[in-house]
C-alpha cells in the first residue's frame, strides 16, 4: 500500500500556496530535477497492483483496461449506460416514471471486481491518496455538472462512525473535486443526524427505511445552500437510498436542484 505523498507534488503545492517562497524561488527547472530524483528513490506505482507507472496516482496498462469506465451512450439523466445509440436526450426505464429525485447522476466506473478493492481500500483500508484518482475520473465523468455554479456536497458520516475511519472518503472527494473545478465545497451544512446500521446486505426498501430520516441541513449553515444547485458526492451508488435522503433534506432545507456523483455504481 503507498501512502507516501510525493515529494515533488507536496513542494510543487507548497511553492503554488506561497508563491514568494525559497522552493517556489527555485523555479521549474529545479522542481522537474527534484521530481525525477525523488522518482529514482520511489518511483510512482500503480494505485492498483503497484507494478511501476511513469505518473504519480495512476493504473498501469494491465489495470487501466480492465477498469470498466462509463460513458455515452447513456441515459441522459441518470447515465445509466445503453447497449447502444438511442439518440439524443433519451432516458432509461426509471427516468422517464421519474423515479429518482435528483436533477442529473453520473458515476465514473462501473462497480465490478476490477475496482472493487481500490474503492474498498479507499472506504474502509486507510489509503487517502485514492481520492486524487478517483476525483479526476469523478470529473470527467460528470463534466457537464460543473459547467454551471453549485457547490460539492459530500453524503455525511455520522461522528462515531468517522472516528473509526479516520476520515469521510466522501468529504476527501468533494476536496479534490473542488480543487479540480473550481466550485466550493461545503462539507459541514448536510449532517447525519441518526447513528444507523451499515446499508451493506440490505434490499432496496431495507435501505431506503434504514435511512429514512437519517441526515438533515444545520439550521446554522442553511443560508449556506438556499437556492444553490449542490452536487452530492459519494463513492458508490448502490440503491440510491443515501443519496435519496441527502436530497430530501437538502430540498427540505431550500437548495435548489441537486445532482449525484459518484465514483463508481452498481449496475
Amino acid at each position: 500500500m503507498f501512502l507516501v505523498l510525493p515529494c515533488h507534488q507536496y513542494l510543487a503545492e507548497k511553492a503554488g500556496e506561497r508563491g514568494d517562497s525559497m522552493i517556489g524561488s527555485l523555479g521549474r527547472p529545479a522542481l522537474h530535477l527534484g521530481r525525477r530524483l525523488f522518482d529514482l528513490v520511489l518511483p510512482p506505482r500503480c494505485k492498483k497492483c503497484g507494478a511501476l507507472v511513469v505518473e504519480d496516482d495512476g493504473l498501469c496498462a494491465e489495470c487501466w483496461s480492465a477498469v470498466t469506465f462509463l460513458g455515452p451512450p447513456w441515459c441522459d439523466r441518470c447515465g445509466l449506460p445503453f447497449d447502444y445509440d438511442v439518440g439524443a436526450g433519451a432516458l432509461c426505464g426509471d427516468c422517464v416514471r421519474g423515479a429518482s429525485l435528483f436533477e442529473l447522476a453520473r458515476s465514473a466506473l462501473a462497480y465490478d471486481d476490477a475496482c472493487r478493492e481500490m474503492i474498498l481500500r479507499f472506504k474502509h483500508g486507510g489509503d487517502e491518496t485514492l481520492s486524487r484518482l478517483f476525483a479526476r475520473w469523478m470529473a470527467i465523468a460528470g463534466a457537464e455538472l460543473f459547467a454551471e455554479p453549485a457547490v460539492i456536497v459530500p453524503v455525511p458520516l455520522h461522528p462515531w462512525r468517522r472516528i473509526r475511519r479516520r476520515f469521510n472518503q466522501s468529504a476527501l472527494l468533494a476536496a479534490e473535486l473542488s480543487r479540480l473545478t473550481g466550485l466550493a465545497d461545503d462539507p459541514l451544512s448536510l449532517v447525519r443526524v441518526k447513528r444507523t446500521p451499515s446499508q451493506g446486505g440490505l434490499g432496496k426498501s431495507a435501505r431506503t427505511l434504514n435511512v429514512r430520516g437519517a441526515f438533515a441541513v444545520d439550521p446554522g449553515r442553511r443560508e449556506r445552500i438556499v437556492g444553490r444547485r449542490i452536487i452530492l458526492v459519494d463513492d458508490v451508488w448502490t440503491s440510491g437510498a443515501t443519496a435519496e435522503a441527502c436530497i430530501r433534506a437538502c430540498r427540505k432545507a431550500g437548495s435548489g436542484p441537486v445532482s449525484l456523483l459518484t465514483v463508481a455504481r452498481v449496475m
